[in-house]
């Protein structure tokens, strides 16, 4: 006899707060950033629109289905943290402008390199994801990026994980609201929770938990040359972007989770084929949703591509700069949050692609088989 199956089907829409991006607008916002060449030097242009969606679907236990294992990261040494000595903040004791020989002999190998939106190849350095890291040099082997969403960030006057946003702001002068690069200026997302500060010649951006008292989650440094050579508001899209962003979104997402005491997710190939497949729908036919123009729910699609699991959710995000922007936005939103920091999932695939003027889609599939 059949067993009877119960599914459990939550859908939550959690779109950004702001009216202004409800999914009608998307379209003109798009066709804006075409326009956007022609503007004069006085011109400021909103890069404020963001949008994420999450779906969750629970099914109980398949007799014919075997139950994945977790893996378990084991515990490593807290790194012990020194003040910087050239800047203001260091992350894993690494600052803009050392050498790539002085950061591999504090970290070792990195465990992943892939291309991110500057051209660039972030190096992601960890230890089953405790420790993570991700550090992009320049053609000289110099340290030009850096990125954490643990808590490894260092300075002098006592900002690091876990300080509250009023503190960070008492230090520095007033957040960047308008990113000026060459003839165009580009506004900052004022409803998201990070600020953006020029610092030692580079770009702080320091990210912030809302669910946790807006405490300092993150923080990427970029040297102000490199930030200033991205002449646009996204990067011309390759094939090597998209693999990047799928993988790094992937890392940022594990790391997390070790972060949160969860088990390591595992990377799945064919539900990052789903999920790529997803997203380049949504970019060629311009809509935002987790289902597609032919009615089909993220059940049907891995249905229909072989996939079977006990249970799944999937996270949508479409318009970050890059796959760190999307992760902390999602982590910034319950729903997504909770989908990522699901225990009982075990594996995961990303896929991406990109719209007409180069804005990622992102669509995170999280499976336990």
């Amino acid at each position: 006899m059949k067993r009877l199956l119960a599914i459990l089907v939550v859908v939550i829409f959690a779109y950004s707060t702001r009216e202004f991006w409800v999914e009608p607008t998307k379209n003109a916002v798009a066709s804006s950033v075409e326009s956007v060449q022609t503007w004069s030097e006085e011109t400021t242009f909103d890069m404020s629109f963001e949008f994420f969606d999450d779906f969750l679907r629970a099914v109980l236990p398949m007799e014919d289905m075997e139950i994945s294992e977790a893996e378990e990261a084991v515990p490593v040494e807290a790194v012990e943290l020194d003040q910087p000595k050239e800047q203001i903040f260091s992350i894993h004791n690494i600052e803009l402008g050392d050498g790539r020989g002085d950061v591999e002999q504090e970290v070792g190998e990195p465990e992943r390199v892939s291309t991110n939106e500057y051209g660039q190849e972030w190096h992601a350095y960890h230890t089953d994801y405790q420790n993570f890291i991700m550090v992009f040099f320049d053609d000289e082997d110099v340290v030009r990026g850096l990125y954490t969403n643990q808590d490894l960030i260092s300075s002098d006057i006592g900002i690091g994980y876990g300080t509250d946003q009023s503190e960070v702001r008492d230090a520095f002068e007033e957040p960047i609201d308008v990113l000026r690069k060459g003839a165009f200026s580009y506004k900052l997302n004022e409803e998201e929770a990070y600020d953006m500060f020029e610092l030692d010649d580079s770009y702080v951006t320091v990210f912030y938990d809302e669910h946790q008292d807006l405490m300092v989650t993150g923080m990427q440094i970029i040297d102000h040359g490199v930030e200033q050579s991205k002449r646009s508001l996204y990067t011309e899209p390759t094939d090597d972007m998209r693999d990047g962003f799928e993988y790094q979104l992937f890392d940022l997402t594990n790391a997390e989770r070790v972060a949160h005491d969860l088990p390591i997710l595992e990377w799945h190939e064919d539900v990052r084929y789903t999920a790529r497949d997803h997203s380049a729908d949504m970019a060629e036919n311009q809509y935002f949703s987790h289902t597609n123009l032919e009615g089909q729910s993220p059940y049907d699609r891995m249905n229909e591509d072989g996939i079977r699991f006990r249970s799944a959710g999937e996270n949508l995000a479409m318009g970050q700069f890059s796959s760190i922007y999307a992760h902390e936005g999602l982590m910034n939103s319950k729903g997504h949050r909770d989908v990522i920091l699901r225990e009982e999932f075990r594996q995961l695939g990303v896929g991406v692609d990109f719209g007409e003027n180069g804005e990622p889609f992102f669509t995170e599939k999280y499976v336990r088989r």
